[in-house]
């Protein structure tokens, strides 16, 4: 009776085990929607809560991109967002906030505090919309330093409200950045983008670095003379790709392994900048939300690393960058893009090994571990 009453036991555990190890092993998962050269990213550690950056493009786009991220929600099995960070007030960074809200509930939120570019639409949002969202939760103005409380997550501020972090991160040990020495400014930056609230997200040895249009200069001081945020596994290229973010004081410094950029079919991914992002020590892949125009050919990535393509297709994609026309000319419509929105799905382990999966496509590619994440 004995030896059977253990059999049974031990055939009970058999049967357990490979629930429990699929429940492990699915480590975090990351949602890159594509809101059309907005941003809009949700983080879903398992057993964890949930963790949103930015709610993408507002306007006529509102519910076309407050859709997409509820359906990202869907797909991760949630029934609310726990935490929204809204990097700055772009309306392609909180214009869906509003229209997701009504798709599922949004517990806590965090900004860098008041508007500094004055716009009717933010302003109109920040004075009569969005308190009346955060009410039913939480508001917390952030800066860096701060630790966003995100069960499952290691969820740090770098930079918020044009202040950048001056301390090495928890586990980072500081070291001399080489590209300082030839780093040149930019013009100074009085908009939105230069008071956007960077983090960087870690899931044991994965780490993700993600600073919403952080631009030129602020990059600089962020990172120089010391890097004290350390590397990264995954990088969310700045400012959807743009020249006017992604110095190489920045990029080449965090050496990321892959780097997915959020861009449109005109909306970053520009030569500059991509000159930049595909020259970083360390990098093996880019992955592009749309292919870009402004890019051509000539400093893009092989269509299966592109999550999107154009519904009316070119009989010939020109090598060469679009030239838009000069200042003050209307330009032609972009090609256009009304089927599904592909998005790229993320999957981390604690040990630091991730896959990047192409939902268009079902192109994946997976980076092992390596010791050592700064």
């Amino acid at each position: 009776m004995r030896k059977m009453f253990v059999f049974l036991v031990a055939l009970a555990l058999c049967a357990a085990a490979p629930h429990a190890q699929n429940r492990t092993a699915r480590g975090l998962d990351i949602y890159v929607v594509d809101v059309e050269g907005g941003a809009g990213v949700l983080y879903v550690p398992a057993g964890g809560e949930s963790f949103l950056i930015d709610t993408g493009n507002g306007g006529a786009n509102a519910a076309r991109d407050a859709g997409r991220i509820a359906a990202a929600a869907k797909d991760a099995g949630l029934t609310q967002i726990d935490h929204l960070v809204t990097t700055h007030w772009h309306g392609d960074h909180f214009g869906g906030m509003a229209e997701l809200a009504k798709q599922i509930p949004i517990k806590n939120f965090y900004d860098h505090g008041a508007n500094i570019q004055p716009a009717a639409a933010a302003d109109e949002f920040l004075t009569k919309v969005y308190p009346t969202l955060y009410a039913q939760g939480k508001h917390v103005v952030v800066k860096p330093g701060d630790k966003i409380p995100v069960e499952g997550l290691d969820v740090r501020v770098v930079s918020s409200a044009g202040e950048v972090l001056k301390t090495n991160l928890p586990g980072v040990r500081a070291t001399a950045n080489p590209y300082c020495a030839s780093f040149k400014p930019q013009d100074v930056d009085k908009t939105e983008n230069a008071q956007s609230v960077g983090t960087v997200i870690q899931y044991g040895r994965f780490r993700v670095i993600s600073l919403g249009d952080l631009t030129w200069n602020k990059e600089f001081d962020l990172m120089c003379p010391q890097n004290r945020i350390g590397t990264a596994s995954l990088f969310m290229v700045s400012h959807h790709g743009q020249a006017i973010s992604n110095a190489e004081v920045l990029v080449h410094a965090i050496r990321p392994r892959a780097s997915i950029i959020n861009n449109g079919t005109r909306k970053g991914g520009q030569p500059d900048a991509m000159r930049i992002i595909l020259n970083s020590p360390g990098l093996e892949d880019v992955w592009q939300m749309h292919f870009s125009l402004l890019s051509g050919q000539e400093y893009t990535v092989p269509g299966m690393f592109i999550a999107n393509v154009f519904d009316t297709q070119d009989p010939n994609m020109p090598v060469a960058p679009w030239t838009p026309p000069p200042q003050g000319t209307q330009a032609p419509p972009p090609p256009q893009h009304n089927g599904q929105a592909y998005y790229f799905k993320v999957s981390a382990q604690q040990d630091g090994t991730f896959t990047v999966t192409n939902m268009r496509n079902n192109f994946s590619k997976t980076y092992r571990g390596v010791s050592g994440t700064n």
